[in-house]
């Protein structure tokens, strides 16, 4: 449209001038755009007792230039702290008020009322998650009954962010790729044959609202799997979206990829397409890659995740976007996991070593969010 608003008038010369500048002004707008949503986020976990406060917390942010910040939960004193600095904030309700507030739309104001409007517009609130990788977790009665009311609850929460005039809040959840039964190649992808029945709701509903599917998608956990279950397994240097280290092509769609993270991401886009949602945008909620783990998790070191997410910030914060082979130039606004280790966290050692600071405040390893210099530098 842009450009056929140019040729028109180019045609023209007494609106040459005009045109020109008309098409600046709208370049200067798009590339502006790009760039405020290119801008990487964090996300702020505090399952650890060694944490620095919230206020040094919301410093070491500022400090580190994160453009967007993740909360898993509604912390007023966090959202306090975050009034008035350039920061967007995505907010989460808990995966256990999911039901209530999915039958109750009062019990839906409330919450927005408490945790959004008592907050918006000088916390620049630009997201609000329902529940956490709700449907990692469908083994009982209730769990499958939370899963069922997901998208009931998105909807009561979004009405009530409507009501008030409010257009720039999204309203989304953040899902885990166990929900996918095949992944490779990416035109393979598909959803598993149990997530369906609640998938097309909940792509009905973002598609509907122009809204972001957030996945955590960590390429780590793919090639550790793979070297395990394979001696060969998946390059790591692919798995580090390390530039010029490989190629692989779809033999199915013929698209090139030359990192991990693409093909698990475009894994996602044809399942949506086979559901026959194929412009649903994506988001990342979480991805990273472990600096530490036990003696059998190989990987899991401070040179690859400062490779990783180094190389993840460049391509993310790109401008133009870069997208994906099967989206070239999409956007897709990303958060790092995580900006803290946790050590409250059960499981394996890499469970409690993703993060990006020290709890004195310094970093772990070189990383620089903007993408912008190098670390060394």
């Amino acid at each position: 449209m842009i450009f056929a608003f140019a040729f028109f008038h180019m045609q023209n010369p007494k609106f040459t001038k005009m045109a020109l500048l008309f098409l600046t002004f709208l370049c200067l707008i798009t590339s502006s755009r790009a760039a405020i949503l290119n801008r990487i986020g964090i996300n702020y976990g505090r399952l650890g007792n060694n944490l620095p406060s919230p206020a040094k917390s919301i410093e070491l942010l500022q400090n580190m230039n994160a453009g967007r910040v993740k909360l898993y939960d509604a912390d007023h004193e966090i959202l306090h702290l975050l009034s008035g600095k350039n920061i967007e904030v995505a907010i989460t309700v808990a995966n256990d008020e999911i039901s209530a507030i999915a039958s109750n739309q009062h019990l839906a104001d409330q919450w927005v009322y408490e945790h959004v409007l008592a907050h918006y517009p000088s916390t620049k609130i630009r997201f609000v998650l329902v529940g956490n990788e709700v449907l990692s977790s469908t083994n009982t009665v209730q769990d499958m009954q939370i899963a069922k009311d997901l998208v009931p609850a998105m909807r009561r929460i979004k009405n009530t962010i409507k009501s008030q005039g409010i257009r720039n809040i999204k309203v989304g959840t953040p899902l885990a790729m166990d929900m996918m039964g095949t992944t490779f190649p990416p035109s393979n992808g598909s959803f598993k044959p149990e997530m369906r029945e609640l998938m097309i709701p909940l792509l009905k509903y973002l598609n509907g609202t122009r809204s972001f599917f957030f996945v955590d998608v960590y390429p780590y956990f793919a090639w550790a799997e793979s070297r395990a279950n394979n001696q060969t397994g998946i390059d790591l240097g692919f798995a580090l979206l390390r530039s010029g280290n490989m190629t692989y092509t779809d033999p199915q769609s013929g698209l090139v990829y030359t990192d991990l993270l693409d093909q698990m991401l475009d894994s996602v886009v044809y399942a949506m397409a086979k559901l026959g949602y194929d412009d649903v945008m994506l988001a990342i909620a979480e991805t990273g890659w472990p600096h530490e783990g036990d003696s059998d998790e190989f990987g899991a070191n401070k040179e690859n995740a400062a490779e990783y997410n180094n190389n993840l910030i460049k391509k993310m914060s790109a401008t133009p976007s870069n997208g994906t082979p099967a989206r070239p130039g999409a956007i897709i606004p990303t958060f790092i996991f995580s900006m803290y280790d946790e050590n409250q966290k059960y499981g394996p050692a890499t469970e409690r070593h993703w993060g990006l600071m020290n709890p004195d405040g310094s970093a772990v390893y070189a990383v620089n969010i903007t993408g912008k210099v190098n670390p060394s530098d």
